[in-house]
């Protein structure tokens, strides 16, 4: 049987900045463009978290100021 669908394109990796869980329990992580604090606590288990380095399929996040609107603090 022949499918038309088209190939699965490979995305573009990069070594990606992330925050890890400090925990042995938890394998919670996120990456830092998308943190909303300078130094985040895990959103699973609520324990304190480590920067790292991963490589992560390229992703934009276009909203370049989340850790200071949440501090409450406006940059123009």
């Amino acid at each position: 049987m022949a499918y038309r669908n088209k190939p699965v394109e490979d995305l573009p990796h990069e070594e990606t900045v992330i925050w890890t869980c400090n925990s042995d329990d938890c394998n919670g992580w996120i990456r830092d463009n998308f943190a909303f604090a300078h130094v985040p606590v895990c959103h699973l288990c609520h324990s304190p978290m480590v920067s790292s380095t991963q490589m992560l399929p390229l992703i934009v996040n276009t909203n370049k100021d989340m850790k200071s609107k949440k501090q409450g603090i406006l940059i123009l």
